[in-house]
């Protein structure tokens, strides 16, 4: 329970570098308030957690053709993803991406800024060492 706690804040401040600081105009909030960051990398998460290892398996072929760049692609869809069921819920807790290649950057910063953040996590997101007898 603790990494994915660990995992929905490192989400958090990943979307609010690429959604809210408004580096990229291509993308835009919603809903800029605490929560509506909140809620809306909670819908990362859980959409990351269930459709990647799906989506990853089903392109498992292409992700070897293209030595893993089609992760990036797959990267974008789910960003866009994000922003769209985000979007749907009540309160607007979205964001609109005016086209395929903002979508992309807004994943690749997204994928940055999470790979940065796992990095300086990454012992609390190991989960607790066994004792061994």
């Amino acid at each position: 329970m603790e990494r994915l706690l660990i995992r929905w804040v490192i989400n958090l401040a990943a979307l609010y570098v690429a959604v809210g600081t408004g580096w990229l105009s291509g993308i835009e909030a919603g809903n800029t308030t605490v929560v509506g960051f909140m809620v809306m990398a909670l819908v990362f998460t859980v959409v990351n957690a269930f459709l990647r290892p799906i989506l990853k398996l089903l392109t498992c072929p292409m992700i070897l053709l293209t030595l893993g760049l089609f992760t990036l692609v797959i990267n974008a869809f789910l960003f866009w993803l994000t922003g769209w069921i985000g979007n749907l819920l009540p309160g607007g807790y979205g964001y609109d991406i005016e086209n395929v290649l903002w979508a992309f950057l807004g994943a690749l910063l997204v994928s940055v800024v999470n790979t940065v953040l796992t990095l300086v996590f990454k012992e609390e997101l190991k989960g607790p060492r066994r004792k061994k007898d």
